[in-house]
């Protein structure tokens, strides 16, 4: 056999084991492999999204998926999904159900363009974080699962209307001297 022959070099590096330094290279050169990876395909994707808007992914359970359709039921019209990104990108103007799954930082900035956006009638559900300034009408889970509804009445799309107040809110006590 020739000194080049790979049968050759596993049966030398079989009989003579691996030491400290052989795997402290082994893992240098995968975890190497592993960034190369991430750095060529996956971390263009996170260039789309702004630093400034502090959205990492965090997916949503099952329970609190069952939470947003639970106060969309029964409802009709388009129905939009803003989960990624900040939603300056698509139209709100004919969509009567949006479901939000956004980071606290961005919400202030999207109730803006709802506002601005939104249809007379559409609800907003907001799950894992209300919106700052918006009263719910409907509140559902606890925790992470935990799902805000709002209803927006306002003057229409480009309107400065703010949502209706909460009728959800708690009812007033009985007026002692009515009666």
């Amino acid at each position: 056999m020739e000194p080049d022959d790979p049968a050759e070099a596993l049966t030398e590096l079989r009989e003579r084991g691996l030491g400290w330094c052989e795997l402290l290279q082994a893992a240098a050169g995968s975890g190497l492999a592993v960034y190369a990876v991430w750095a060529l395909l996956l971390q263009p994707g996170f260039r789309r999204v702004p630093l400034r808007l502090q959205v990492p992914y965090a997916g949503a359970s099952a329970r609190q998926v069952e939470n947003v359709l639970s106060l969309l039921r029964g409802r009709s019209g388009k129905l939009v999904d803003l989960g990624s990104g900040d939603g300056r990108i698509v139209s709100l103007r004919d969509c009567y159900n949006v479901s939000v799954f956004l980071a606290p930082s961005v919400l202030p900035l999207l109730e803006g363009k709802l506002q601005a956006e939104l249809p007379e009638g559409a609800r907003v559900v907001s799950g894992r974080f209300p919106l700052p300034t918006w009263q719910p009408v409907a509140v559902v889970g606890e925790g992470l699962d935990r799902v805000w509804a709002y209803d927006f009445h306002g003057g229409g799309p480009g309107g400065q209307a703010a949502p209706a107040p909460s009728s959800a809110s708690v009812p007033r006590a009985p007026d002692p001297q009515a009666g």
